[in-house]
């Protein structure tokens, strides 16, 4: 089964810029679409950005857009997440998942592999 491993997180001041990285581990995503999720304490799994198999389209989230880029090297099966602009807000523990499908989407529940989770904290 596809494993996701996320990478590069931290904690950085308001303003500071951050790189997330997300590589499989057991097997390749792919063909798969791949997205950002993030979930801060006692909220619900938001959605961050999803992009397609082949970066076609790319997807973000409302609380997002204009300061995070979601972009893929299929080549490396990497998926990475450039978090610019980043705020006390964005503060949250970010997940990578995919789902078999080239297919993007917004919905959680939509994928089946997730990685276990990054911490990035913005100070303000």
């Amino acid at each position: 089964q596809v494993r996701l491993v996320e990478s590069g997180g931290g904690m950085v001041q308001t303003g500071d810029s951050l790189r997330l990285s997300c590589s499989p581990s057991g097997r390749t995503y792919r063909g798969f679409a791949m997205g950002w999720f993030r979930q801060a304490p006692g909220k619900e799994r938001e959605f961050v950005a999803a992009t397609t198999y082949d970066s076609g389209r790319t997807y973000y989230g409302d609380s997002v857009k204009g300061r995070f880029t979601i972009s893929r090297d299929n080549t490396v099966d990497t998926l990475y997440l450039q978090m610019n602009s980043l705020k006390p807000e964005d503060t949250a523990t970010y997940f990578c998942a995919a789902r078999d499908n080239w297919v993007a989407t917004m919905r959680p529940e939509t994928y089946a592999y997730w990685g276990q989770g990054i911490q990035v904290t913005v100070s303000s």
